[in-house]
């Protein structure tokens, strides 16, 4: 793998793993799913470097796409998007 695309992989891992921290420690849920979506749409840019375009359009429609719906239309209708969770 030439030196490029270490580095490429390294700050995709990196924005993948700090934006999943962030999904997870965040109390604004919002503010949350859309870290959430940043970490799966790193990660299937991950899977494309490493030669896997399956998983990676996989990940990118299951993970980004339609899980991050879901979460953002189930919190628009409970009206969570104005609450934060306690810590």
């Amino acid at each position: 793998m030439p030196e490029y695309q270490t580095l490429v992989m390294a700050l995709l891992g990196g924005i993948t793993v700090a934006a999943a921290l962030i999904a997870i420690l965040h109390t604004n849920l919002i503010r949350s799913v859309a870290a959430f979506a940043v970490s799966s749409i790193s990660l299937a840019a991950m899977f494309y470097l490493l030669a896997s375009p399956f998983a990676g359009t996989l990940e990118l429609v299951v993970g980004a796409g339609l899980v991050t719906v879901l979460f953002l239309v189930a919190l628009i209708l409970s009206g969570g998007e104005e609450t934060e969770v306690p810590s």
